[in-house]
């Protein structure tokens, strides 16, 4: 899924929109991806994550060269400070891939879906803890009803959701620890599976020296499936990247219930996948605290539209 970005302020209505359509389209990839993920179900996950990582490699090498952004790339190298921080937070992301990898695979895509709505609740109680930000009584309410979401679910499977808690807390730490990634975000991905790359080499060329790998002519679909890991990674990352800098974060934040919601409703109406009485509180709840969490968003976007359509002259 997609980093987080405060973004700045829009120059433009036009901008605005430009912002929007980029935002909008990665949400869709993403909430089309486990339709792509069922497809590669056969491959194991962590061989699909690898050749995610290895085929993303030359897409954001791209992408950087047309925005002359390589000089950033340069200094980063340079930085053994940056890349360190650039292999934490690759190994976040890498776990989270690879849990949405297996899941989808398995069976367990209302599960994933779960986790990435749960995942903007887990940030608000990351920055309460580690930057001492201090919590609204609406924000609070939300980070309770989540709470109580996991009490319900752990308490009738008798054991906790680890598929939506590791997804939830993998992207939430990704995205706190990414903001401290001193290079923008296209630099940033391109820097994070440049390192990933590495290990990913490493297992692709094992795998294949063994006779298990899935990169073989003899199979030319698993083929095409797996060199399709790379525009299917790196492109809706690129597409949110390009939006979060020309939307307000309120936007961004309301709009990043688009891709649970349609892993949701593919998991449950495309895939088939059990939705008993328990599942249905726990996703009330949750979706409960989502609304509790985006209203004042909401409300202060209403607010700050009022003043301009008032003070607009009339034809």
């Amino acid at each position: 899924m997609a980093e987080t970005v405060t973004a700045p302020q829009p120059a433009s209505d036009d901008e605005s929109l430009r912002g929007f359509l980029f935002a909008l389209s990665a949400y869709l990839l993403w909430g089309m991806l486990p339709f792509f993920m069922k497809a590669v179900a056969h491959i194991p996950a962590s061989e699909v994550v690898a050749h995610r990582v290895v085929w993303s490699v030359p897409i954001a090498g791209v992408v950087l060269l047309l925005l002359r952004r390589t000089a950033d790339i340069r200094r980063a190298l340079g930085s053994p400070r940056t890349l360190a921080m650039a292999a934490l937070t690759a190994t976040f992301i890498a776990v989270n891939w690879g849990v949405y990898v297996w899941a989808v695979g398995a069976g367990r895509a209302v599960e994933t879906a779960l986790g990435y709505y749960i995942n903007p609740l887990v940030s608000i109680a990351l920055a309460a803890i580690f930057l001492r930000e201090k919590l609204s009584a609406m924000q609070v309410a939300a980070v309770g009803l989540a709470a109580l979401a996991v009490v319900v679910l752990t308490v009738d499977a008798g054991g906790l959701p680890w598929v939506s808690l590791v997804l939830a807390f993998s992207f939430a730490t990704y995205g706190f620890l990414r903001k401290t990634l001193p290079v923008g975000p296209s630099q940033g991905f391109f820097l994070e599976v440049l390192i990933l790359s590495i290990p990913a080499l490493g297992y692709i060329a094992w795998v294949q020296w063994t006779g298990e790998g899935h990169f073989r002519l003899s199979v030319p679909t698993d083929t095409w499936l797996l060199l399709a890991c790379g525009p299917v990674t790196a492109v809706p990352l690129l597409f949110f990247a390009f939006g979060a800098k020309l939307l307000r974060y309120s936007t961004i934040g309301i709009m990043q219930y688009i891709a649970p919601t349609m892993i949701f409703l593919i998991a449950v109406f495309a895939f088939k996948e059990p939705f008993g009485g328990v599942r249905a509180v726990a996703f009330a709840l949750i979706w409960s605290a989502l609304v509790i969490y985006t209203w004042p968003m909401l409300r202060a976007r209403f607010r700050q539209r009022r003043p301009m359509m008032a003070g607009s002259p009339s034809e």
